[in-house]
């Protein structure tokens, strides 16, 4: 059934209307600051940690950064699923469908996060070393993984309702709740590791109440009566077809997510083999290179939703135009990232811990991958225009064969012939390439553009 398309209600953004080049960038830049605070969220913790506790603190903080996004990277995946679906539905004017959409979600939400929490304070240790973490640091790097796993319902929750929200084109109210849990990250980490000398573990309550108070704040505003699609705690539940729906277009993402945490496990399995200082480094450079995700991420979101919603509506020429345009801002953007972070390698690291090991080690790992950022930007970028147009299963195939199957075969085999840890960080880049190229051949050739409609005659047929 289809609604009369009204005017959009002040908490949610139609995009299908105006100039699509503003549209999105006024989309994209609250998410993009948005992911600035996420990326001082995350980095918080290793900069107080790695000033107050030392190299062991560090390692201990940085070496699960990899596992914890193995073990959230799925359900990330599945919310994104969902903002596709609850895109399409707006884009379509079909009010009842995104009421749906929106509460089957929060059901499987609730559910995946009650889940995580269970298996990640389990089998905590297991992973760990199986990860191989060395000895020194594993007692810490158990307790900060243990603490930061309670919270792993409102780490779920937050990403569900941001997704939600930003399939509605309402991109403004997640940027102002993560400012304010960022803020209360950094201050509860100043407070509980710099004023009262706790350990790693209380980095992780600090991250998990920061998450709580975001998801509360969520939450209130989505509950509000005066919002035009407003949760009912009565009506969260499991819908069959939207469940499905969601499941269809989230899993694709879920899994690509998932092997790709899964790779940079093994990636980390490797990097911990060498020592604590070689971990250290790692990590560091992962919350660096965060920062180069920043425009990644804001413009790949905006796409996805701006897609979904511009193919709902049938306007195939105006999701096109929105394609091209975030993938060439996203690649930009990146590699003047990159520029920098190859640069002030040195400078950065030093940020974190000054250690001379730490130091070496970060700078050539930095000075390895920096470069290619704009090929990083350009695999996700056009995954997520696949995701948009309804074409998930696309960027899961071409992430679990390059970015998994390739990755790992890479570095076995150059474990295998060389030991050498410079050849474990070009695993990275020479991956990027191949998958750029894959996807530059599918976005040029294939019939993306159409995929939701192929989808609606098959099942009218």
């Amino acid at each position: 059934m289809h609604f009369i398309r009204t005017s959009p209600h002040p908490t949610t953004r139609d995009l299908t209307q105006g100039n699509p080049y503003t549209q999105m960038i006024g989309f994209a830049m609250p998410i993009f600051f948005s992911q600035v605070f996420q990326q001082m969220y995350n980095t918080a913790d290793a900069l107080i940690v790695g000033r107050f506790l030392g190299t062991n603190g560090l390692a201990a903080v940085t070496s699960s950064g990899t596992l914890i996004f193995l073990m959230t990277s799925f359900f990330m995946g599945t919310a994104m699923g969902a903002g596709v679906v609850i895109s399409r539905y707006f884009g379509a004017g079909e009010q009842r469908q995104v009421s749906r959409a929106i509460h089957t979600i929060m059901a499987l939400g609730l559910a995946s996060g009650a889940a995580l929490t269970v298996i990640g304070v389990l089998f905590t240790p297991t992973f760990l070393r199986w990860m191989q973490t060395d000895p020194q640091v594993l007692p810490d790097a158990i307790e900060y993984f243990r603490y930061y796993f309670l919270g792993a319902l409102a780490l779920v929750m937050y990403n569900v309702c941001r997704s939600v929200m930003n399939a509605l084109g309402d991109s403004r109210r997640p940027l102002y709740y993560l400012i304010f849990s960022s803020l209360l990250n950094i201050a509860l980490d100043i407070t509980f590791i710099g004023g009262f000398h706790w350990g790693v573990w209380s980095a992780a309550v600090a991250t998990v109440i920061s998450q709580a108070a975001s998801v509360v704040l969520c939450m209130i505003h989505l509950v509000d009566k005066a919002n035009a699609y407003a949760v009912q705690w009565r009506l969260i539940r499991f819908h069959k077809g939207m469940l499905f729906q969601i499941l269809h277009y989230g899993l694709p993402a879920g899994v690509q997510n998932s092997v790709i945490g899964f790779a940079n496990v093994i990636v980390q399995s490797q990097i911990n083999t060498f020592g604590k200082l070689a971990m250290a480094a790692y990590g560091t450079h992962s919350k660096i290179e965060g920062f180069a995700f920043l425009p990644i991420t804001s413009f790949n979101m905006a796409s996805t939703t701006f897609v979904s919603q511009n193919l709902g509506a049938r306007q195939y020429d105006r999701a096109r135009r929105g394609a091209r345009f975030s993938i060439l801002s996203a690649m930009l953007l990146a590699e003047t990232i990159g520029l920098i972070h190859y640069a002030l390698a040195p400078q950065l690291v030093r940020l974190f811990d000054s250690t001379p090991g730490v130091v070496e080690y970060g700078v050539r790992q930095a000075r390895t991958v920096a470069l290619f950022y704009f090929l990083l930007a350009f695999s996700h970028s056009v995954a997520a225009v696949c995701r948009g147009a309804g074409k998930a299963f696309v960027p899961m195939f071409v992430m679990l064969s390059i970015w998994c199957v390739v990755r790992i075969l890479y570095i076995i085999l150059v474990m295998h012939l060389t030991g050498e840890i410079g050849y474990i960080y070009w695993a990275y880049p020479l991956t990027w390439a191949i998958s750029s190229v894959i996807y530059l051949v599918y976005y040029l050739k294939a019939d993306w553009i159409h995929g939701f409609e192929k989808g609606r005659q098959a099942a009218q047929a």
